[in-house]
């Protein structure tokens, strides 16, 4: 059974529908701020006297080099013209991971070489030998995500395991509005919390890059006013981008899964990643996947 692909959408005009780059700045710098506490940087803590947790500006301002008012103006949105090395002392006092520092950059320099459209206006399109790596995979659940955590790629086993995604309209495939708005999905992730946490991480990466991509503002809107739970992550600001972990799975037919997953990053294009499941060899799991796999999809796939 060859790979499902969905099919490209039209882009909806942008409007006024960008997310903010210069209030995800400001929101991102003074998040990261507020987790820290003075003893984490080697300063004295006068608790009494903080009204706010986490650093002062002036403190991140002097463990950073540069001067009150200009990390002021820079955490007020204002992140023109700073410069590569400043945006790397600042990350450097606040404790930034890797992601985070590349998040920052984005928001703080966005690459002007390059349209406003990026990332929204191009169709995602999925080589074949792709698609043909998917089919391969006989026992393996397997997709390739692309940006917003849109679905675009499945094989067989991703059906057996997730669900018929070519039976849902196309502006549902897509890992954000399934894990929650779908109470189905909820059951089926047993660390259902983490996964809302990681979907909510890649995202806010997708807006870093791209913060003019009409359909992720659309998407951002509607998450936040149908799930309080997504308006308390999104409100974290956290960026971070998982490669590899274990994800434990209630599936309706077989029961308990513990699967290894892995993401690639496709060297053509970044902004898609292929993600598989495994079990270890040998364990009830890996049963479980044998089992799934000669069943066949078409018998064990529930309604989505």
């Amino acid at each position: 059974m060859d790979a499902v692909e969905a099919q490209a959408r039209p882009v909806p005009e942008a409007g006024n529908s960008a997310l903010d780059r210069r209030a995800e700045l400001s929101e991102f710098l003074r998040t990261r701020r507020a987790r820290l506490k003075p003893e984490d940087v080697g300063l004295p803590d006068f608790g009494r006297h903080r009204r706010v947790p986490g650093l002062r500006r002036e403190e991140l301002a002097q463990l950073a080099g540069v001067s009150v008012a200009y990390y002021t103006r820079l955490e007020q949105g204002n992140g023109r013209n700073v410069s590569p090395e400043v945006l790397t002392s600042i990350a450097r006092a606040l404790r930034l991971t890797d992601d985070e520092q590349a998040h920052l950059t984005h928001l703080a320099r966005p690459q002007r070489h390059k349209k406003k459209t990026v990332g929204a206006g191009r169709a995602q399109h999925v080589r074949p030998a792709l698609r043909q790596l998917l089919d391969a995979f006989d026992n393996v659940p397997a997709y390739i995500s692309g940006r917003r955590t849109d679905i675009l790629v499945w094989n067989r086993m991703a059906t057996a395991l997730f669900g018929d995604w070519g039976q849902l309209p196309e502006a549902e495939r897509n890992w954000a509005r399934l894990v929650f708005l779908r109470p189905d999905y909820r059951e089926l992730f047993l660390d259902w919390e983490q996964k809302a946490i990681d979907i909510v991480c890649l995202l806010r990466m997708d807006a870093g890059r791209c913060p003019d991509d009409p359909r992720l503002s659309a998407l951002v809107g509607e998450l936040s006013v149908k799930s309080e739970e997504f308006r308390r992550l999104w409100a974290k600001h956290d960026v971070k981008e998982k490669t590899f972990g274990l994800k434990k799975l209630q599936h309706p037919v077989v029961g308990r899964l513990d699967l290894q997953f892995e993401s690639f990053r496709s060297a053509g294009d970044g902004d898609q990643a292929l993600i598989t499941y495994h079990a270890e060899p040998g364990s009830p799991s890996a049963e479980s996947l044998r089992l799934l796999a000669s069943w066949g999809a078409d018998t064990v796939s529930r309604p989505v």
